[in-house]
């Protein structure tokens, strides 16, 4: 059994998610950030490009000798009334100089094929992870999903991007609802990234279609709006 998925988001009425283009106020944040707490969630996660904000300046871990480490998932209790900050980085590229994202306890999403040098960093940071796939290029998130809820007792999970790990989540049928904060600014800029960007996608049909929950005015001018996820025609 999965964790309920939310994709909270704070695009720009195209939606566009270069928030550092926009002069976005600081009540804007504070917005995203007081209406994500309102979900309580036990966990957030992000992709590599997007965790790199949070390791920005830090050295990759150099490839020392090490023995043979197993591809066994590896867990670290969390303390009472925290949540996780979890990064799915399958090629092990985040060189992290603490267990911690703003105080929430890291997990790493990786795949077998993760040099042991970087498994041996892991554990010398006191970082858990979890293998979801055989190989880089084909993580299994379902399974990932399925092991922070078994292994992490997390039941609700907020997904918070990048566009690319949006759309993985999405073409999977792994997301449950979508929370965007619309942003009153319009983007206008083309190849930036966007909310679902799906490489190699052609659809024929929408990915997904959504059902309106609510619609609330939050604060510098933006809207909250909250959709329940339809996917593959089946209301999740």
């Amino acid at each position: 059994m999965k964790p309920y998925v939310i994709c909270h988001m704070m695009p720009s009425v195209d939606g566009r998610l270069r928030a550092d283009r926009w002069d976005v106020p600081e009540a804007g944040h504070k917005e995203y950030e007081r209406t994500a707490d309102t979900y309580h969630a036990d966990a957030w996660v992000c992709g590599r490009k997007t965790m790199e904000e949070f390791a920005k300046g830090r050295r990759r871990p150099k490839r020392a000798r090490t023995g043979k480490i197993p591809r066994t998932d590896y867990v670290i209790p969390r303390e009472k009334g925290k949540r996780f900050a979890i990064a799915i980085d399958t090629r092990g590229k985040l060189a992290w100089s603490d267990n911690e994202v703003e105080g929430d306890p890291l997990i790493e999403i990786l795949t077998e094929d993760v040099p042991d040098s970087y498994l041996a960093f892991l554990r010398e940071r006191g970082i858990s992870y979890l293998f979801a796939g055989k190989r880089a290029n084909d993580v299994d998130l379902a399974l990932a999903l399925e092991k922070l809820r078994t292994k992490f007792g997390v039941k609700k999970l907020m997904l918070e991007g990048g566009g690319e790990t949006n759309g993985s989540f999405l073409r999977e049928g792994l997301v449950d609802e979508l929370s965007l904060l619309l942003t009153p600014v319009a983007d206008g800029q083309p190849g930036e990234p966007a909310l679902f960007d799906v490489e190699g996608a052609h659809h024929r049909k929408a990915m997904a279609k959504l059902r309106l929950k609510s619609v609330r005015r939050a604060a510098a001018d933006m809207l909250w709006i909250r959709y329940s996820v339809r996917t593959n025609g089946r209301a999740d």
